[in-house]
């Protein structure tokens, strides 16, 4: 049983945001303190990747655990309404997917940092998360993970 009136939910839901996120903003601190230049949310690539590289043609997407059905300690499947929630994850997952390959057809490179690299019991350094993806920017591999460990 839900704890929240419908309209108590409802604000709750709304307020939850999908970019500027407090993950997303740490990412884009260290790199830019890094000296990497970037552009936010390019509506004209699929997915409108959190960060987009254009001089190293590669974006980062900057995944919440829960909205992206991450398996680790920070995703649990909610209590009440499982065959709306698991349509609606398994949207964004199947969302996700298509826009990676897409963008690699496109040439891009794409890295995806999860939100347990950054907080919760399996977090990594905030300097880690920003040694790995400074060192991927850098190379030539197309594709990079970051999740906690």
């Amino acid at each position: 049983m839900d704890v929240h009136d419908p309209a108590t939910r409802s604000r709750n839901m709304a307020a939850i945001r999908g970019s500027h996120t407090k993950p997303e903003i740490m990412i884009r601190k260290t790199l830019h303190a890094a000296g990497f230049r970037f552009r936010l949310h390019v509506r004209d690539l699929p997915g409108k990747p959190d960060l987009v590289f254009p001089k190293y043609q590669a974006v980062i997407f900057v995944n919440g655990c829960f909205w992206h059905h991450h398996d680790c300690h920070l995703f649990k499947w909610p209590a009440t309404r499982d065959a709306f929630w698991r349509e609606k994850i398994g949207r964004n997952v199947e969302n996700d997917a298509m826009s990676v390959t897409r963008l690699q057809a496109m040439g891009w490179r794409v890295a995806t940092v999860w939100e347990c690299a950054l907080r919760g019991k399996n977090r990594l350094a905030p300097t880690v998360v920003t040694e790995r993806l400074t060192a991927w920017l850098k190379s030539d591999n197309e594709t990079l993970t970051v999740r906690g460990e």
